[in-house]
């Protein structure tokens, strides 16, 4: 048994590693001050004795005797975003510091939660791990752009100096259950569709996304942390499919026979036009590899949100 904390562990992804970290017999500590995250999201661990959730916010210090840390402490959607860049900025640099300090303390592995955005609007593609990026730092984006590239700089720079343990994952766009209705593309087509609204597609729809479900992603991050090879570089963890996002559109209307149409409305700046891991990398040193095709997915987000419909009427949060 590991002890394991998850900061921001009652958001969309970490409420789902939480849940796996203790089916496989992990003691459990969830961080998280409800800025984004949702209690309702670990109410049903709370029963278990190897789980607790602790009201926190990591630009706070705090100390714990731990094995291991998952920091996910930080919004991921732009509407949060832009709704307070200077607190997700202080999440993302201020947070993995406090981090790193009780990792050097505890002598813990720990894994940031980067992103794809790291690579910002990219010339290259698909983004492999030595890219270097397109990132407007000056732009209503850049928070949290340049808030995940200083954090990896951190965990680098932790990782040279005191030889902590690190691993840094590189997420692409994640979906599934629990996710909320932040302005992301998988939870607004859904819920438009599903309330039979126009679907809001900001641009002319040819961007591309690539769409990896939950539980694949929770199986990488897992791989990841517990490899016994040395990560001293950031990975890529992201389905490879790539999608237009009128072909997302699409396929949602499709799979919830919805009535809703499409409508299009100026593509927000500093969008990224295309969107697809090289996860090579993952594959030959993870041995992983998602597994769920998109339309299983879907299905199993649609129903989270249809489950929600029945309660309440209409999908809102």
């Amino acid at each position: 048994m590991n002890r394991v904390l998850v900061t921001g562990g009652a958001g969309f992804i970490g409420s789902h590693l939480c849940e796996r970290l203790l089916k496989e017999g992990n003691e459990v500590i969830c961080l998280d001050n409800y800025f984004t995250g949702s209690k309702k999201n670990v109410e049903h661990l709370l029963d278990d004795s190897n789980f607790v959730s602790i009201e926190h916010d990591v630009t706070e210090s705090i100390s714990f005797d731990i094995d291991q840390i998952y920091n996910f402490a930080s919004p991921a959607s732009v509407s949060y975003i832009h709704y307070n860049p200077i607190q997700t900025m202080k999440i993302c640099f201020i947070g993995a510091l406090n981090m790193l300090e009780l990792a050097r303390r505890k002598k813990a592995k720990i894994l940031q939660a980067s992103t794809s955005e790291v690579y910002g609007d990219p010339s290259v593609h698909p983004q492999v791990e030595e890219y270097w990026g397109n990132v407007n730092p000056v732009g209503v984006r850049a928070s949290y752009d340049e808030g995940k590239r200083i954090a990896e700089t951190l965990f680098m720079d932790y990782n040279r100096l005191y030889g902590l343990d690190i691993r840094i994952a590189r997420i692409f766009n994640t979906y599934g259950p629990r996710m909320m209705k932040d302005g992301r593309v998988v939870s607004n087509f859904v819920i438009q569709a599903l309330n039979n609204d126009d679907i809001t597609i900001y641009g002319d729809g040819l961007q591309t996304r690539s769409f990896c479900y939950i539980d694949d992603l929770v199986d990488g991050l897992i791989k990841m942390m517990n490899t016994n090879k040395t990560l001293e570089y950031p990975i890529n963890l992201g389905n490879a499919e790539e999608y237009s996002i009128k072909e997302l559109a699409e396929l949602i209307i499709e799979l919830t026979n919805s009535k809703s149409k499409i409508v299009y409305k100026s593509l927000p700046k500093d969008d990224p036009r295309r969107r697809k891991p090289d996860i090579s990398k993952a594959e030959n040193i993870l041995s992983w590899h998602p597994k769920v095709k998109i339309k299983e997915g879907l299905v199993k987000t649609i129903k989270y949100f249809e489950d929600i419909l029945l309660l309440k009427g209409r999908v809102s949060f």
